[in-house]
C-alpha cells in the first residue's frame, strides 16, 4: 500500500467529530411575526427599515410620489434607473424629461442617484428583494451613492421565508429569469476598521424607500 493510500484510509477510518444530525420536521422563521395583517406588515416594515438607517417616505398619491422623488433628485441632471415602464410610477420617463433629468448609462460611475423597483419588501427585517435582468439594472442599486427604491404596499411580505415559498410555488422561475438576486437591508455599511460604523463603503450610503399606496 502506498503512502497516499495509507493516508486516505486513515482519514476515512478516523472518528467523525459529529454524529448524524436529525433533519427537523419544520423550520421556524428566524424572525417570527405575530400579526401578518397588511396594516401590521406595513408598520413593521417601516419600523425595521428605519432601524437600518433607510429613509422611508410614505406617499399617498402619484402626485405626492413624483413630488417626493423630484425633491430627492434636486440638482441632478442624470440618473441610473430601471427601465421606467418597469417601475410602479406611471409616466416616470416623461416626468424625468420634463424635469430636465436624463437616463444615464447604467455603468456610469459618476451618477449620484440610482432608481429601482423591488420584487418584494420584507416586513420582518425591513429588507428589499431585487432581481436584475431585462431592464432591471443591478447597478441602479449598487453603483450610485444614493439609491431610491419604489415599493408598492402590496409588495410587502412577512419575511424571506414567505418570499421563498412563493418562488418554490412558481418553480423558481424568477431565479431562472434573473442574472442576479440580492436582498438589501439598509445602506451599505461596514465596521471592520476599529469597529467604527461607516455607511456607503461598498455601495450606496443612502437608501430612500418611496412607499406607494396601491
Amino acid at each position: 500500500m502506498s503512502s497516499r493510500e495509507r493516508i486516505l484510509n486513515s482519514l476515512r477510518n478516523a472518528p467523525q467529530p459529529f454524529g448524524p444530525i436529525e433533519k427537523p420536521a419544520t423550520y421556524l422563521p428566524m424572525t417570527p411575526l405575530a400579526d401578518r395583517s397588511p396594516a401590521a406588515l406595513r408598520q413593521r416594515f417601516i419600523a425595521e427599515a428605519e432601524k437600518l438607517s433607510s429613509q422611508v417616505h410614505v406617499v399617498n398619491s402619484t402626485s405626492h410620489a413624483v413630488e417626493t422623488l423630484l425633491a430627492l433628485l434636486e440638482g441632478d441632471e442624470r440618473v441610473i434607473s430601471w427601465t421606467p415602464e418597469l417601475l410602479p410610477l406611471p409616466n416616470l420617463a416623461e416626468t424625468l424629461v420634463q424635469a430636465g433629468i436624463a437616463l444615464a448609462d447604467p455603468r456610469d460611475p459618476s451618477v449620484r442617484v440610482g432608481i429601482s423597483g423591488v420584487d418584494a419588501a420584507l416586513a420582518a427585517t425591513g429588507s428589499l428583494v431585487l432581481a436584475s435582468g431585462g431592464g432591471q439594472y443591478r447597478t441602479a442599486s449598487l453603483l450610485p451613492p444614493v439609491h431610491i427604491a419604489l415599493v408598492k404596499e402590496s409588495q410587502i411580505l412577512s419575511d424571506f421565508e414567505e418570499w421563498m415559498a412563493i418562488q418554490r410555488a412558481q418553480k423558481l422561475t424568477r431565479f431562472r429569469q434573473s442574472s442576479n438576486i440580492v436582498v438589501i437591508s439598509g445602506p451599505s455599511r461596514t465596521a471592520d476598521i476599529a469597529m467604527q460604523l461607516i455607511l456607503g463603503m461598498h455601495g450606496p450610503g443612502e437608501l430612500h424607500i418611496l412607499l406607494l399606496a396601491d
